[in-house]
């Protein structure tokens, strides 16, 4: 339309059709009414990131299998383990200015929105997928050192020192990227085996459903005010966690994943059709 605007609200159509001479008058609510109707929003969106890993079937597929019990076509053993890990980052301790108000009938609870940062911390965890049972540290950065000593916390006790097999789910984030992670990994226990999620898939991670309750339950609203008390929260939410954790009931299987590529690999398509059209 010539207009440097990304999106257009329903006064500023309104103005442009009279001012392009399309109607002589129109009311916002005529444009919002018709808007409303339509079954293209051009509006509305979503962020989305498309499956970029030449190999994400593959590798999506092996982390599904090892939810549902299985590695290379077969169940795995008693004594085998599989651990989702991921760092959770800058997790802020901030200090509000002033104290805030409870909550009164038919009021909410009110929060300064003023604040101190105190420093941050990063969490990083280990959760146990099949015995639901959370570990986790806190540390002032990530890297490979931290990840080292998260996987120490969790490999140098039993029954993960002395198991067959202990597979670590993880991303692709610095701490434990690549090649050179898994073997990495297998130096430190030979007993351990890295599974990489593909690339741009962490929502395969199961450990983002132990942030998510974090977030919700323990960091929001955020008000601490010092580093050792968030640090001492998040670790006692931890500690109660592990009293209650029960399984995730993982529900999305392989055929739930092909279905998902399916639509995206439509979807794309349907992309290069427009834009050789246009």
């Amino acid at each position: 339309m010539g207009l440097p605007f990304s999106r257009l609200g329903s006064a500023d159509i309104a103005t442009e059709a009279v001012a392009r001479g399309i109607v002589l008058a129109i009311s916002v609510t005529t444009v919002w009414r018709c808007l409303d109707t339509d079954g293209i929003k051009p509006w509305k969106y979503r962020s989305w990131l498309f499956p970029r890993d030449p190999l994400f079937t593959e590798k999506a597929a092996r982390v599904l299998d090892l939810y549902f019990g299985l590695h290379q076509g077969s169940p795995l053993g008693p004594d085998d383990y599989v651990i989702s890990a991921d760092e959770k980052t800058s997790i802020q301790a901030r200090h509000r200015k002033l104290i805030g108000t409870g909550p009164l009938p038919h009021e909410p609870r009110r929060v300064e929105f003023e604040y101190q940062r105190k420093g941050a911390w990063a969490y990083l965890a280990a959760w146990d997928v099949h015995r639901a049972k959370l570990f986790g540290i806190c540390e002032n950065t990530t890297g490979i050192q931290s990840y080292h000593k998260l996987v120490d916390l969790v490999m140098q006790q039993e029954p993960y020192h002395s198991a067959r097999r202990v597979f670590w789910i993880t991303d692709n984030g610095s701490s434990h990227q690549g090649e050179s992670s898994i073997r990495r990994l297998s130096e430190w226990y030979p007993n351990a085996t890295q599974i990489h999620t593909p690339v741009h898939a962490s929502w395969l991670n199961q450990v983002e459903l132990i942030f998510s309750v974090l977030q919700r339950k323990v960091l929001t609203p955020n008000d601490f005010p010092d580093l050792e008390t968030l640090k001492n929260t998040i670790l006692q939410f931890q500690t109660l966690y592990n009293q209650i954790a029960k399984p995730f009931k993982w529900k999305y299987t392989k055929d739930d994943l092909k279905k998902t590529l399916s639509k995206i690999h439509a979807r794309e398509a349907l992309t290069d059709c427009r834009r050789l059209a246009a």
